[in-house]
């Protein structure tokens, strides 16, 4: 053993390039085991805890393992199946430049999804999730456009020569954006995926998404319908610990899919800023709406008629006042 570990040392030198490649293979593995939880994991997070029998989709059957003191008992090794499938699925959406939206607004959760979302540079809905967001979403960015507008003037100061009444309404409007458009205040188009924490209590997200071909990973607990999501991930949905553990595997494969691609991510997000604003179709449609009364402007025909009948009409009086002398 001493002359295998003495060999490859010298034939490397003093650089240390055999420390460094230890220890990049420690990160490596250290990242598998955080972005891929292991069965004891599961288990020890209460993933497999489910609802009542009594609340309960016959939908999820497949994803039920048995049943124990009236709950339901999660097949953990299907959750792990799910949970790799789904992280196939976000890696793939970042890798082609796309945003990953997360959505929970449960009160006990939704700390745990923001930070998480932070974290990994992706968008998050934690307060409450507004009709339309997605379908009607050139409203939505109307609004993300008077919270920027109302921070730039806090910033510069341009509220100052208002009345105290004017700042404290300007300061409510901002306050009420802020509370439900500031995880989403950066995101310039539809996402390309969206992460949600219990389809049942957010059926209006799923429900947009699905309306819009948007995929949808979500965890789901018995009393959900799997159909509507893309990828479900069987699991307990309302524990802080099995949401915690699931959420940050999933944000690990996002953050290790953007470190892969910081190029062609930048490019994205500039074509994305570029697509989302105002300038784009709807610009076009004003330059044309524009372009229309220059055209209109060519008006010299009813002054050159007019000329030229002034023209034809000032030589018949000279004749007549000719005729006139003779």
């Amino acid at each position: 053993m001493s002359q295998t570990h003495t060999l490859p040392d010298s034939m490397l030198g003093p650089l240390g390039v055999a420390s460094e490649m230890t220890a990049a293979a420690d990160r490596t593995h250290e990242r598998e085991c955080m972005t891929q939880p292991q069965l004891q994991d599961l288990l020890e997070a209460g993933v497999h805890f489910g609802h009542q029998t009594r609340r309960w989709n016959p939908k999820m059957r497949r994803f039920i393992f048995a049943e124990r003191s009236g709950i339901y008992i999660i097949d953990l090794q299907k959750t792990l199946r799910q949970l790799e499938a789904a992280q196939e699925l976000l890696r793939g959406v970042v890798l082609k430049g796309e945003g990953v939206l997360f959505v929970c607004t449960k009160k006990q959760l939704k700390n745990i999804i923001q930070v998480e979302a932070q974290r990994c540079g992706a968008f998050w809905v934690t307060e409450r999730w507004l009709g339309g967001t997605l379908t009607n979403f050139q409203t939505i960015k109307k609004q993300i456009k008077r919270l920027k507008e109302l921070e730039q003037g806090v910033a510069e100061g341009e509220f100052e020569h208002y009345t105290k009444k004017e700042q404290l309404l300007f300061d409510r409007e901002r306050a009420k954006l802020e509370k439900y458009l500031s995880g989403i205040k950066n995101m310039s188009r539809l996402p390309g995926t969206l992460f949600v924490v219990d389809a049942k209590k957010e059926r209006i997200a799923v429900a947009e998404a699905n309306k819009l071909g948007i995929a949808v990973v979500a965890i789901v607990d018995t009393n959900a319908d799997p159909d509507l999501i893309t990828v479900p991930i069987p699991g307990n949905d309302d524990a802080i610990r099995a949401v915690s553990l699931i959420a940050a595997a999933v944000a690990d494969v996002i953050s290790e899919a953007r470190r892969q691609m910081p190029l062609r991510e930048a490019v994205e997000e500039g074509e994305a800023v570029t697509y989302s604003t105002e300038t784009g179709v709807e610009a076009e449609a004003e330059g044309e709406r524009k372009k229309k009364p220059a055209r209109r402007k060519r008006r010299p025909k009813p002054e050159a008629i007019a000329a030229r009948m002034k023209t034809e009409e000032a030589p018949a009086p000279a004749e007549s006042s000719g005729g006139g002398e003779s």
